[in-house]
């Protein structure tokens, strides 16, 4: 998250005036001195369990934490723990105006320490009391994930990037929290609409503070294909110079993606990159011939239509490419998911379809990787280990549902993304300038109230591997599009993935959404006034 630094000259004042400045100060933060009125209370620590996620376990009690002048963290001396105090100093400092410095010794403080507990490869715990606040995790990840709930528990002034007055109190008491589900994702579509690489930073950070830990990048699709490659270069330079409406589209060169990667790295993200085939081809098709049945290119494409293209099954020609693209992708992708598309393959008949995907997915595990697809692939047979992600709808067909459920039922993991419940650029209602309508408006009350669980019928609930929030980019073009589209419906999504379904309430749930508008507006996120939610009233 980039933040400002001051380039005002420094004023020297003597310790009179500090002690002067500082008493004025607490004053203010108190609240001011009206005739014959005692200071108005200074506002009450963010409870313990009004963040989002919701905790698996919250025991609130005891004095709360006030981080000062002489807070320090401390850290165990791990390189990877120590980025993560590091990261945590970089959100506090700006806002505290105190030094905070990063440290090995002491104990007391904000303390960030590796141990063995149960809290398995992304749980954490929180302990805050008096005299310091301490996160304990098995992992770099968990302490991360630890920091996002103190993020969340400290004013949400604390995200601005100038000096504010605080005070800076952490709530008494603990926290012990894990993940629902391992796989808690975002997707997002740069192929209609292209996004460069700070806007994608952009996401990841905002992605982060909801413990969403995959980046699903649609990198490929009928209006434009956005990652370079050595093998079929035309892709990129040719069918990468356009996008939706006809603007001029853009592409990501190898060390482009390789910093998307580390940002999401550096985030406790893994990218997940998805290349759309057999159909969503037209921009590798119009680039290169010979991938077409006919040996003619067809024209770039600059609507929205899907559906009508798809790569020449029977030619051998086809797999020389698709091996090439999945080889140089997965060189470049550290972590263990190719996502090979596979929906609305409309053009290619059931029998191609069948034919295609039982060459491609060995090519998948000839580079070290796993398969996702959307849920079509269980149409014909998923490899073993692969993930299927449905995005159908409550009203998609039982027959549709049952043949997802079967390949659950015989292995197959599933990843949940119904259209009419977390496609973010649903528009809310008839009203919304931006997004599409086609599986219904989706409010945040119906965005949130379903339970992955149980969502599909058939399908075991050992079968579902997590949640992801899709947003398409047919209408959506800078970050503020993005970000009136996924807030605040995003947090829901995030919460589906990691909290208990025990803690599931939509009257609990849209209080504690409410309470984190401050916030997006202290980090500047363009966000969408749901009227179901109780909004804090503006002054």
């Amino acid at each position: 998250m980039r933040r400002h630094h001051r380039t005002t000259p420094r004023i020297r004042r003597s310790p009179r005036l500090h002690r002067l400045l500082g008493t004025l100060l607490l004053v203010a933060a108190a609240g001011v001195f009206t005739a014959g009125s005692a200071p108005a209370a200074a506002a009450a620590p963010v409870p313990l369990d009004q963040v989002i996620p919701a905790p698996a376990q919250v025991t609130p009690g005891g004095t709360p934490y006030r981080i000062t002048a002489g807070t320090a963290i401390r850290v165990d001396p791990d390189p990877e723990a120590r980025r993560v105090a590091e990261y945590l100093a970089g959100i506090l400092r700006p806002s505290t105006g105190y030094r905070l410095p990063v440290t090995a010794q002491g104990s007391s403080g904000i303390r960030l320490r590796l141990a063995d507990g149960g809290y398995g490869a992304e749980g954490y715990r929180l302990d805050s009391d008096a005299g310091r606040v301490t996160l304990t995790a098995a992992t770099p990840a968990g302490l991360f994930h630890g920091v996002q709930t103190l993020r969340q528990l400290l004013p949400a002034a604390v995200e601005k990037d100038t000096v504010q007055p605080g005070p800076w109190t952490v709530a008494g008491g603990t926290i012990t929290d894990r993940p629902r589900y391992g796989y808690r994702g975002a997707m997002l579509d740069v192929a209609r609409h292209f996004l460069t690489v700070d806007q994608v930073k952009r996401y990841i950070d905002q992605l982060a503070l909801y413990k969403i830990n995959t980046l699903h990048l649609h990198l490929s699709d009928d209006q434009g294909w956005r990652i370079a490659l050595d093998s079929w270069p035309r892709l990129a330079t040719y069918g990468g110079s356009t996008q939706v409406g006809g603007g001029a589209g853009g592409f990501y060169t190898k060390d482009d993606y390789r910093e998307i990667v580390r940002h999401a790295a550096s985030r406790f993200l893994q990218v997940v990159p998805e290349i759309d085939m057999p159909g969503h081809t037209n921009a590798a098709l119009a680039s290169y011939a010979e991938l077409n049945c006919d040996g003619t290119a067809p024209p770039l494409y600059t609507g929205t239509r899907v559906g009508f293209s798809s790569l020449c099954v029977p030619k051998d020609v086809t797999y020389d490419f698709v091996d090439d693209v999945l080889r140089e992708i997965a060189a470049l992708t550290p972590g263990p998911y190719l996502h090979i598309g596979g929906d609305e393959a409309h053009s290619t008949s059931h029998a191609d379809y069948v034919a295609f995907m039982n060459r491609v997915q060995p090519l998948v595990a000839k580079y070290g990787k796993t398969v996702i697809g959307w849920h079509q692939l269980t149409g014909a047979t998923p490899a073993p280990g692969a993930l299927a992600q449905y995005w159908g709808l409550d009203s998609t067909k039982a027959a549709e549902k049952e043949q997802v459920a079967q390949a659950a039922r015989n292995g197959t993991g599933l990843i949940l993304s119904p259209a009419d419940r977390v496609y973010l650029d649903m528009k809310y209602d008839k009203n919304t300038r931006l997004g599409l309508s086609w599986a219904g408006y989706v409010e945040v009350r119906k965005s949130y109230d379903w339970d992955p669980g149980t969502y599909l019928p058939g399908a075991p609930a050992s079968a579902v591997r997590g949640v992801e929030a899709p947003m398409w980019t047919e209408t959506l073009q800078k970050s503020a599009d993005l970000e009136f589209m996924a807030f605040p419906r995003l947090p829901g999504a995030a919460e589906l993935g990691w909290s208990p379904a025990a803690t599931h309430d939509w009257n609990a749930y849209k209080v504690r959404l409410a309470a984190q508008a401050p916030r997006w507006d202290a980090l500047g996120i363009a966000w969408y006034r749901s009227p179901q939610v109780p909004w804090p009233t503006a002054g």
